[in-house]
């Protein structure tokens, strides 16, 4: 789907038809838009294709006059009742007078400037416009990283109380969320500093500024990624020794059980067979009253070595 969208009075609305100076908003394209993209702004092919492949990883490119940023940006996606954070390739092409957008899928990111969340933003500038989406790409992260660090926290109040499978999971999928946004914001960072150096796009002086800011953003994504990542990984090791620990301690448990159990066993057999020189064999009680008192010496002794 093909949406035009230019800055009107300071704020981002969608126009009707193409404009010079507007953004091209490009959302799981069908062929016939692809091959509009390319006929009418003359848009290398292999641009738009690795703008559509799910794992292109973040780089920048120029050829013939036009230049392909693609971006990881985060996304959020539902598992029947888990969420799962990760991230997808947004393509970002810049004309001689458009920037164009493509993506697999609608996203936050791309939905809150289509909408014009973001104000001041002007489409005609296009080093202006591509270096606002990349700081609210920025911030994006950072606010995900904070629903995973909460999300974390109540999953293991949660384990604390009963150790069960569903939680453990949880965990994993969140461990595997801040490994997707770690080596995706990383990319993002080479980016960047591509960017910075003036080789691709024409930096000016107030863009130049902005850009620092999108740097200092992504590497404090990059920084709490990391932190919560060794965090979730140390408290996965714990809980796994506490299960084990626990695991353990049933297994001691259930065997000092079966061990005394197992004395009236014995003892039954003994006097059950018809053997001479049992001690008050000729007392029917005696079995009985041997098997307790047995039970009660090895029961004090393994409570005793904490067995029990």
């Amino acid at each position: 789907m093909l949406s035009y969208y230019k800055t009107i009075n300071g704020r981002i609305a969608e126009i009707d038809q193409y404009e010079a100076g507007c953004w091209i908003n490009c959302v799981a394209p069908e062929e016939h838009e692809i091959n509009s993209l390319i006929t009418d702004f003359h848009i290398e092919p292999d641009f738009l294709r690795a703008s559509l492949d799910e794992e292109e990883s973040s780089h920048i490119d120029s050829e013939d006059g036009n230049t392909l940023i693609i971006i990881d940006i985060p996304v959020v996606e539902k598992h029947e009742k888990n969420i799962m954070y990760t991230t997808m390739p947004l393509g970002i092409m810049i004309t001689e007078k458009n920037v164009i957008t493509v993506c697999l899928n609608e996203n936050p990111l791309i939905s809150e400037f289509a909408e014009g969340v973001m104000r001041n933003v002007h489409t005609n500038l296009k080093t202006h416009f591509i270096l606002h989406l990349m700081l609210r790409m920025a911030t994006k992260y950072l606010q995900y990283l904070k629903q995973i660090d909460k999300i974390s926290d109540h999953v293991e109040r949660e384990l604390r109380k009963s150790m069960k499978n569903k939680e453990l999971i949880q965990l994993l999928e969140i461990e595997k969320s801040l490994v997707y946004f770690s080596s995706s914001l990383k990319s993002n960072e080479v980016t960047l500093e591509k960017i910075m150096r003036g080789r691709f796009i024409k930096m000016y002086e107030e863009d130049q500024d902005l850009l620092e800011d999108v740097l200092v953003e992504i590497k404090q994504a990059i920084e709490m990624a990391n932190i919560y990542l060794n965090i979730l990984s140390g408290t996965m090791d714990a809980f796994a020794s506490v299960i084990s620990n626990n695991l353990n301690i049933v297994m001691k448990v259930l065997a000092s059980i079966t061990l005394i159990i197992s004395i009236p066993t014995v003892i039954s057999g003994l006097y059950g067979m018809n053997v001479d020189g049992l001690p008050l064999s000729q007392f029917w009680w005696f079995p009985f009253v041997l098997s307790l008192v047995c039970m009660l010496i090895a029961g004090f002794i393994l409570k005793k070595k904490d067995m029990l």
